[in-house]
């Protein structure tokens, strides 16, 4: 049977008239006579007779109401997306590809955000190990998040907030006893932080504009070492402003702002177009999203096809 037919027998049942069935359905009382006409020669019932003025259902149409009602609202959940999501009976695993860094301060704030609606949902996060890679076209990955590059050019994308890079030293280096500039800035060690062993950088490029150049003393692949190596020497990181503050603090950390002119980091989140309309999926970008941006933040996003 025509789905439209069956949404007029539906209006027809419940309000047990034409002319209101008629207004329900956005049609003409003519339309929705002839309608019903069609309907009792498809079911072999009268379905609606008169009784006064009115109308009154028939034993037939009396069984059919709850049928005709459950089986709509089962259709409308199979052809629009979400109608049916319920995240507290939602058992799944999601997995974020994402930099210790922000791993260490968003995985508890994200974790609880998503227990409250689905205690059945589980996260698993992956280092940056397959960055640049199929991850998201594969689907071994559902969300990246991060600074985002080298997507495939189908991945959907969503920026999340604009954070300044801060330098981070322990709170008895020498830097601190004095103004911190670009030459006094360059003249002490630095950690280098990359996967890849990459020692130059964005950094690197804003002093030399200066003429000035730092040392890149050790290079290593995480936020994490490069923190816990910063906090028993003289030795300077970069990190994010008002990130992991609590941990600088207990770790006897101080953030300094970077004394160049040093545009902030993107951070975005990326998945694969497969994943768009999946209800689940969008409830758990839409928690991800909320845990980057904080409690009170309004750095919506656009989102988009990857530049």
């Amino acid at each position: 049977m025509d789905l439209n037919l069956l949404r007029a027998l539906d209006a027809l049942l419940q309000e047990n008239s034409v002319t209101r069935a008629a207004e329900r359905l956005g049609t003409s009382p003519a339309a929705a006579s002839r309608t019903l006409a069609r309907l009792r020669r498809a079911v072999g019932d009268p379905l609606l007779v008169r009784a006064g003025q009115g109308m009154v259902p028939t034993p037939r149409a009396l069984e059919l109401r709850e049928e005709v009602g459950a089986l709509l609202r089962g259709c409308d959940n199979v052809l629009r997306p979400g109608a049916g999501f319920d995240a507290v009976h939602l058992q799944r695993t999601f997995t974020v590809q994402t930099t210790d860094l922000l791993l260490v301060e968003l995985a508890g704030t994200l974790t609880d955000r998503i227990h409250r609606e689905a205690p059945h949902v589980d996260v698993v996060f992956l280092p940056e190990a397959v960055e640049g890679g199929p991850a998201l076209r594969q689907g071994w990955v559902d969300v990246e998040l991060g600074v985002l590059g080298n997507l495939d050019p189908e991945i959907r994308t969503q920026r999340l907030a604009q954070l300044p890079l801060v330098g981070i030293a322990r709170s008895g280096h020498p830097l601190f006893n004095g103004r911190i500039d670009a030459r006094r800035f360059a003249e002490a060690d630095h950690i280098g932080i990359s996967r890849l062993g990459k020692r130059h950088g964005p950094i690197d490029s804003a002093l030399s504009e200066l003429g000035l150049r730092r040392r890149t003393a050790v290079v290593v692949p995480s936020h994490t070492s490069a923190m816990m190596l910063a906090r028993t020497t003289d030795l300077v990181a970069l990190t994010l402003t008002d990130w992991l503050t609590d941990t600088t603090t207990a770790l006897g950390l101080r953030t300094f702002p970077i004394p160049l002119d040093m545009p902030p980091l993107d951070l975005g989140m990326a998945w694969h177009p497969r994943n768009s309309a999946d209800p689940a999926h969008r409830w758990f970008r839409d928690h991800v999203a909320a845990a980057v941006r904080g409690p009170g933040e309004g750095r919506a996003g656009a989102e988009g096809p990857a530049a």
